[in-house]
């Protein structure tokens, strides 16, 4: 599907509220000055003439990469090309994490690999002060693995919001006043890992990675990131948010008209599982089911 017009409008109309924001947070991420490796040096590598990260999965080992820094609420996007052929049992992962012990906040895509000439499945889940098990899991409706693709999270005090192309694929609304658990007091580093999760990522564990085919590659470019502030990765440091910010604005605090008829169309064409009416995990559904997402 083409990219939601209305969407990107409202974002262009509201570009000059970016150049007010620190230079640290306002302009494209670059992979060399924002982020590192966090394991398995010699598997993340750049390609395409420098302009792309690529992970690789092997035997020995996966790996992983993180933001140097912290944000508080904002627009988070990168590029991915996931694994071609056979990726069963494969996943990779882009999220945004606290890391914090106990009361850990998490924004989760997780690419689960599949069988060749089967749908690529993306899972998503958020975690609130340390509580998860909030997965849903879309087939996606492309190819992923044949070019990149965009996918985006938007934070903010209103709802988190997971897209795909602009497409909005997970709506998690803010429910503090029902009592659900929010995301909105701790800031979150970006992180992409690649690894092996075949006791559970293809068909429940069915599938097994085929390590005829490694080494698996997956590829990233175009990191951007829009925050209200960097805090460092080792601290909470002072992270604010004010309404002048873009993705606090009235456009930003629900879908409009065009988003929700792709929400729906998503929903009913490519929606496989949903924890919200997973009654054998959940005999009562959870409040926020309840309360509407």
């Amino acid at each position: 599907m083409a990219e939601t017009a209305l969407f990107r409008a409202a974002v262009f109309a509201l570009l000059p509220l970016l150049s007010q924001l620190p230079p640290s947070v306002a302009r494209p991420a670059d992979f060399a000055r924002d982020f590192h490796v966090t394991w398995a040096d010699s598997h993340v590598s750049r390609t395409g003439g420098g302009t792309a990260i690529q992970l690789l999965l092997d035997r020995s080992s996966g790996c992983g990469f993180a933001s140097k820094n912290k944000l508080m609420f904002g627009h988070v996007s990168m590029k991915i090309k996931l694994i071609s052929g056979d990726s069963a049992g494969t996943v990779t992962a882009f999220y945004l994490s606290s890391e914090t012990d106990g009361i850990r906040d998490e924004l989760d895509f997780e690419f689960l690999g599949n069988r060749s000439g089967q749908p690529y499945t993306v899972q998503t889940n958020v975690y609130a002060h340390g509580k998860g098990d909030r997965e849903q899991r879309v087939n996606l409706w492309f190819d992923p693995s044949a070019d990149f693709h965009t996918y985006s999270i938007l934070w903010n005090h209103h709802h988190i919001v997971f897209f795909v192309d602009a497409v909005p694929i997970r709506v998690y609304k803010n429910n503090e006043a029902r009592g659900v658990a929010y995301p909105n007091a701790q800031p979150m580093g970006i992180y992409s890992t690649l690894w092996d999760g075949d006791d559970w990522a293809t068909r429940g564990g069915l599938e097994k990675i085929d390590w005829s085919k490694a080494p698996f590659r997956a590829y990233y470019k175009d990191f951007d990131i829009e925050a209200a502030c960097a805090a460092p990765a080792g601290g909470l440091g002072s992270c604010v948010t004010t309404a002048a910010n873009w993705w606090e604005a009235p456009s930003f605090q629900q879908l409009n008209a065009a988003q929700a008829r792709e929400y729906r169309w998503v929903r009913v064409n490519h929606l496989v599982y949903d924890y919200c009416t997973d009654r054998a995990r959940y005999p009562v559904p959870p409040p926020e089911c309840l309360a509407g997402y």
